[in-house]
Order: structure tokens, then C-alpha cells, then sequence
């Protein structure tokens, strides 16, 4: 091939090549891409759904929308509605099975499903501002209006403004409105006791948050939760709970003990970032940030003006303080009988999930199920709908654990059945590790004595330690319900325990502890347990035989011994009372069943770890502060430890 044919063939190919690019405009080019097959809006197709859905922003009298979803069943007319406010997600709580039919939907948390699809209620459930769907900024347990709260909305106004809207805007509601909720959303109907708005017409707060540092969700008379601390980031570093904590164990009392005090755990964690832990490191003891924010102080001071029926569960392993404490605080002036309890065998929220059993524990029946359709269900249809159905509940429904039934009373504790009376009788420690309800005579040994060190805690349950969770296989929801054995063969843990009961013996209400103690070290907790222990054999049930199952149990900080608000270090080797009230239980020691004293001083990881050394604020405890200690605890004639149980005769 000579030179000029070469030369004509690259001419002919350059011009075939740039040809085209010459041909092809840039609105040629755009003509040449697909359509998108998404629509600009797409309209469901739902005219087979037995519900309508409504997706809402209710605007707050300071301008801030909240997010609120209505579930209205296909029909309706002059239906009540049944509100719950929460920061978990309205959008996720209703729909929990993406189904045609409302029943699956409402399946998931806070939704008690046999009084909700059987009653016919029109559903309402709202983001709390600044959570999920809803504008504004977000606080933990936003306090009223008021010294802690300089702004003029608070949870109350929120759940009136909420309130009226609603009533104003769903044609198919009678204008009755009931509130209720769990934990967190139990917290609200707490609120919407002050100053409720007229249409409100009943309030069930169940399990909720009420006092975080005496006995709820963040401390318990003063010993921090530290498990509780992944709560704390994931509700606040985010609006939709996004960011989540992180570990680098399996097992949490790794974690946690790794992570040296609380502090410095979660300053390696980021959490200072987020604006409720600061207030925490701020208070860590119980001064007036955390009793001007305590809604059964609150409350105590506030008029009954509508209905409220308390829910507690004797075994929840959250919030098993508060129910019981806002009780206390206003039944004595309810005069005109708008104070209702009741309280079941479960852990935090089983009323709403299946109650047949919880952990080793059988019922014999579905206790939630009989919560749901005798208790809740005719209180709320009461108040709630067209007519006012029979008033057929009792002023406090309690379960009776032992014996497996309820009982319907005027009042707690004192309203038991058939004229009996509650006795507090001090069941005692004594020598040799027994108990007795005898004070014990001088001569036997004064005390018992055991090393508590900081760096081998006593674990809250057999390890390896789990998260907080629900979702199998983790069994959060079990623990208060676990066998204790494992720590009663502990050198670390005392175990008291009485003779072989002959009789039955009820307690009902709170066991009260009186521990006579004294410490090598300046602070010390003490964890104080009663405990059923089962016969060594259980016909039927070989699992139980010698199971050792906890009726009350709780810890005390000992800096807080003369003063909750504040922390004094102890005298070393002084003997000293310590008193506190353990949660209440109404239940029944079976003859063969024997009694159980435990007394340890941690409880770990659920709890942080006393340095045994006093330091300012535990929160910031260094390595060195951490030291072993030797506890006594005294059973002697003068020096007597004992815990008064509330004996039903």
C-alpha cells in the first residue's frame, strides 16, 4: 500500500468518524433519555381498607407542627378517639404490618389491641415535638412551664392544643377523648393531668415515667443506671433516633467495666454531645432539678379533675417506681372516686402483650388478656362512649402472684379482701444465716461480713450480660424475674434465708429495708432482695424445683443516708441503719417455700459502680478511687438488720 492510499483512508475515516458528532444537537441528545416510571405523586388505592388514614401537622399555639397520624375506622360515626403521644415513632407504631385491615397495624408497641379494634376508637398518634415527623426542638421529659421550662409550651399545652384540634377537625368523633401510653408515652398522660383540656375525659398512664432519680428510668435512691446510657444517645443525637451507640464487647460487663466511671464511658462514646447527659453529670444527686420535675410531686399539688387509671407492673424492670408513687400521692384527696389502680404479673408494658407467663414463670392464664377486656376495656368505654356504659370497675385490680388471681379492692394497700389488715412485721436477720420474726437475743454472733471490690462487681444477672432489648434473643424483659442462685453461691453475697413455711403468708405493698451496716471504706451501695425460694423439687415443673425467685429487690448509694439532696461520706467501720422501701408486691409464700434475704453491694452492669471511696460525684471517679471494701452486716441484740414485710392476716 502506497503513502497516498494510506492518506486517503484516514481522510475517509476521520470524516466518518466526526461526521456524526456534527449532526447530533444538544436537543437531540436530550430527546433520547427515558421517561422516569415514578409518578409525581402517587395516590394509594385503599377502597378496600376497613380504616381511613389520616397523616396531619397540628399546629402548637407558639406556631410548631407536630406530626399526628388518625386512624379512623372505615364507618365510624361518633366514635371516641384514644391519643397517645410519643417520641418512638407515629409513623412506625401504626403501621405495623402495612395492612389492609387496622387490627395488624396497631399489632406493635403501645397499642392494647383488645380494646382498641373490639371499642371501635378512633386511633391518634403524634410525634412529640421534635422527634420523627414533628417540628421544634426536643427535651427529655420536657418540664412544665416554669423555673426549669422558660419557654410557654410545654407537654400539657402540647396535649391540650393536640386536643382541640382533633375534636374540631375529625367528623366522626363524638368529642370524647381518652389519653394513654407507655413508659415514655405514659409520661404523657401524666402531663395532660395539668390543666387538662374539657374534652379530655380519661387518663391511663401505664408503667410511666415519673421520678427518674428516686426509682425510675435513670437512678434509683442515687446509684445511676448505667445500662440506660445507649438510651440517652440514640433518643437524643438524633430527631429519628438514627445514631446509635456503639460497643466492642459482646458481652456488657465488659463494657462497662472497661469503661472505667460513667463518665469517662460516655465521654469516649460522644455523649456529651447530646444536652440531657450534661444535665445528668450536673445532678447526680436529688436536688431541685429532679424533684420540681417529679410528677407525683406535681400532681400532689395539682386538682383531680378527670378520671386517671395508674398501671403498674410488679415485675418491670423500668419504671416500677412511679405508678405506685403517683398513687400515694393523690388518692388521699380523691374525693369523688376518679382514682383508679392496677397492677399484673408483668414486666414493663406486658400488660398490652401476651401475659400468660414471664421467664421460668407460668400464670395458668393470659393475665394481659383479662387486663384488656375486664379492667381497661369497660373503664374506658365508661368515659368514653355514647351512653356511659356500667361502671363495673373496681377502684384497684391487683394480681396476686403465688396464688395466680386478681383481686378487685377499694383502695391499696390497706382495701384488702374480707376485713383482713396489713401488719408490718420485721422478718429478722439472723445468726447462721437465718431469718426469723423473732429479734434476735444477745449472744450469737453480732455480724457477717463479706469484701465487695470494685473490680470484680456482682453481675445483675448470669453473664454474659446483654443490652437492653427486647428483640430475641435478648430477654431484658426477664430479669427481675431471674433465678438468683447464681448469686446467692457468690463469697461476695449474703443469703438469709427462713425455715420451711408451714402456712401461707401474704405481703401486700412495699417492704420496707432496715439494714444495719458499716463499711471499711467512706460510700458503699447496698442491694437488698426478697426472694421466694422454691422446694427443692416441684412436682410438674422440674425447672423450679430450688428456684429462687426475687419479689422485691432494689439498691441504695449510702452517701445518701441522711440526705437524698445531700451526699455525706460514712464513718468506716461505724454501724449504721440504712432505710429504704424496696417495690411493692402482692404476693402469697406458699407452705414448702422458704423466705430469702440477699445483701449484696453491686449490682452490675445495670448499675454503676461505687468507688467505696467517697469522691464529689461518682460520674468522674478515677482509677485509684476504686478500692475493696469490707462489709458487715449486723444481726445482734441492739444492731438488729431486718426488712418489715406488709403481712396481709
Amino acid at each position: 500500500m502506497d503513502p497516498i492510499t494510506n492518506r486517503c483512508r484516514l481522510v475517509f475515516l476521520t470524516g466518518a468518524l466526526v461526521a456524526p458528532i456534527l449532526l447530533t444537537s444538544p436537543a437531540a441528545a436530550q430527546t433520547s433519555t427515558l421517561p422516569s416510571e415514578t409518578p409525581a405523586h402517587f395516590t394509594p388505592a385503599t377502597s378496600s381498607f376497613d380504616y381511613v388514614r389520616r397523616d396531619v401537622m397540628i399546629p402548637m399555639r407558639d406556631g410548631v407542627r407536630l406530626h399526628t397520624v388518625i386512624l379512623v375506622p372505615k364507618g365510624a360515626r361518633r366514635a371516641p378517639i384514644l391519643l397517645t403521644r410519643t417520641p418512638y415513632d407515629a409513623t412506625a407504631t401504626t403501621t405495623y404490618a402495612n395492612s389492609a385491615h387496622l387490627a395488624p397495624n396497631l399489632a406493635g408497641y403501645d397499642n392494647a389491641l383488645d380494646v382498641i379494634i373490639p371499642g371501635g376508637y378512633i386511633r391518634v398518634v403524634q410525634d412529640i415535638r421534635g422527634k420523627y415527623g414533628s417540628e421544634g426542638d426536643y427535651v427529655m421529659n420536657r418540664p412544665l412551664i416554669g423555673p426549669l421550662n422558660p419557654t410557654k409550651v410545654d407537654e400539657s399545652t402540647d396535649t391540650y392544643d393536640t386536643i382541640d384540634w382533633l375534636i374540631k377537625n375529625i367528623p366522626e368523633t363524638n368529642g370524647n377523648v381518652g389519653i394513654l401510653g407507655i413508659s415514655y408515652d405514659g409520661f404523657e398522660p401524666l402531663m395532660a393531668l395539668v390543666n387538662p383540656h374539657p374534652a379530655l375525659k380519661v387518663s391511663v398512664p401505664m408503667n410511666p415515667m415519673v421520678d427518674g432519680w428516686m426509682g425510675d428510668d435513670w437512678f434509683h435512691n442515687g446509684a445511676f443506671r448505667e445500662q440506660n446510657m445507649p438510651y440517652i444517645l440514640e433518643q437524643e443525637a438524633t430527631r429519628d433516633n438514627s445514631v446509635k451507640w456503639w460497643t466492642d464487647h459482646f458481652d456488657d460487663y465488659d463494657v462497662y467495666l472497661d469503661g472505667g466511671s460513667a463518665g469517662d464511658l460516655g465521654k469516649a462514646h460522644g455523649l456529651e454531645q447530646v444536652g440531657f447527659w450534661n444535665k445528668i453529670l450536673a445532678h447526680p444527686s436529688y436536688d431541685s432539678w429532679w424533684s420540681q420535675q417529679a410528677m407525683d410531686k406535681i400532681l400532689a399539688a395539682q386538682p383531680i379533675k378527670i378520671p386517671v387509671m395508674l398501671v403498674a407492673s410488679l415485675w418491670d424492670q423500668e419504671d416500677i417506681y412511679g405508678a405506685i408513687a403517683v398513687y400515694k400521692a393523690i388518692k388521699p384527696k380523691d374525693t369523688d372516686n376518679k382514682v383508679f389502680l392496677a397492677f399484673g404479673p408483668w414486666y414493663h408494658g406486658q400488660e398490652i402483650q401476651d401475659g400468660s407467663s414471664l421467664g421460668a414463670i407460668n400464670f395458668n392464664s393470659n393475665t394481659s388478656l383479662y387486663f384488656q377486656k375486664h379492667i381497661l376495656g369497660p373503664f374506658l368505654a365508661h368515659y368514653l362512649k355514647d351512653g356511659a356504659p356500667p361502671d363495673s370497675v373496681a377502684p384497684v385490680s391487683a394480681y396476686v402472684t403465688g396464688i395466680n388471681q386478681w383481686e378487685h379492692l377499694t383502695s391499696w394497700p390497706s382495701g384488702c379482701a374480707s376485713g383482713c389488715t396489713i401488719h408490718p412485721t420485721p422478718l429478722y436477720l439472723e445468726s447462721h444465716f437465718k431469718t426469723g420474726f423473732t429479734e434476735p437475743a444477745s449472744g450469737g454472733t453480732a455480724y457477717d461480713e463479706y469484701i465487695s471490690d470494685p473490680a470484680k462487681p456482682v453481675p445483675f444477672r448470669r453473664r454474659p450480660s446483654q443490652p437492653i432489648g427486647y428483640v430475641a434473643p435478648l430477654t431484658w424483659e426477664q430479669w427481675l424475674v431471674d433465678d438468683q442462685r447464681e448469686a446467692s453461691g457468690r463469697t461476695d453475697v449474703l443469703a438469709y434465708e427462713s425455715d420451711v413455711l408451714t402456712a401461707p403468708l401474704k405481703i401486700s405493698g412495699q417492704p420496707i429495708a432496715n439494714i444495719v451496716a458499716s463499711t471499711s471504706g467512706t460510700d458503699a451501695d447496698w442491694v437488698v432482695k426478697v426472694i421466694d425460694v422454691y422446694p427443692d423439687e416441684v412436682a410438674g415443673d422440674a425447672k423450679m424445683g430450688g428456684y429462687q425467685l426475687p419479689i422485691s429487690m432494689d439498691i441504695f448509694r449510702g452517701r445518701y443516708r441522711e440526705s437524698f439532696s445531700t451526699p455525706k461520706a460514712i464513718t468506716p467501720d461505724k454501724p449504721l441503719l440504712y432505710k429504704f422501701a424496696l417495690p411493692t408486691a402482692n404476693h402469697v409464700f406458699l407452705p414448702g417455700h422458704r423466705i430469702m434475704i440477699q445483701i449484696q453491694s453491686s449490682w452490675f452492669p445495670l448499675y454503676d459502680r461505687n468507688p467505696q471511696t467517697f469522691v464529689p460525684n461518682i460520674f468522674w471517679a478515677k482509677a485509684g478511687d476504686y478500692q475493696k471494701a469490707t462489709q458487715k452486716i449486723y444481726h445482734e441484740s441492739g444492731n438488729a438488720s431486718f426488712v418489715e414485710l406488709p403481712i396481709v392476716r
